[in-house]
């Protein structure tokens, strides 16, 4: 990648050691924990731990994981997943740390990932999985140009439960 992906307000850039900061502000967050690999209230040497497991995933091909940047700030992270990329699917997840919310960062963001997956070999479409009550995160998508292509019922597991989804879809 010779420059950041880059919309607006922010810029993705790869997480570094530096990073472990947001980790730590993600893990006191109610719902980050649940949906991701980061444990609630993590030790130092947890979110430590959290950061590598990003960088892995850059490394082992399973994704492409960045930190949001606003203003000189980590806000929050974004990533597309390439797990069903044999489908020419990438799938995007986000989160913006509680502090930041409701300012744009996330619709920045998306529009950024978006751009920069069509550039990534092999994804022809780019998808979001949202939970129905929030609208927090549908707004950032719709604003992005996202269009909800209907209800998945069950289809994730969230803090041990299976969880209906809507699918998002880029333009």
């Amino acid at each position: 990648m010779t420059e950041p992906p880059a919309h607006g307000s922010v810029i993705l850039r790869e997480f570094t050691e530096a990073d472990v900061g947001l980790a730590l502000e993600f893990g006191e967050d109610p719902y980050i924990p649940l949906i991701g690999s980061l444990p609630a209230h993590p030790s130092r040497q947890e979110a430590e731990a959290w950061v590598r497991r990003q960088q892995g995933g850059r490394a082992e091909g399973r994704g492409l994981p960045f930190v949001i940047v606003a203003g000189g700030t980590a806000v929050g992270t974004i990533a597309l997943w390439l797990r069903k990329l044999s489908e020419g699917v990438g799938i995007v997840g986000y989160s913006i740390s509680p502090e930041h919310r409701r300012r744009g960062f996330a619709t920045d963001a998306l529009v950024a990932i978006t751009g920069f997956a069509r550039t990534v070999p092999g994804v022809e479409r780019v998808e979001l999985y949202i939970e129905p009550w929030n609208r927090g995160s549908l707004r950032a998508a719709e604003k992005a140009g996202y269009r909800c292509e209907g209800l998945l019922p069950d289809h994730h597991e969230i803090g041990g439960v299976p969880k209906d989804m809507l699918v998002y879809a880029s333009p």
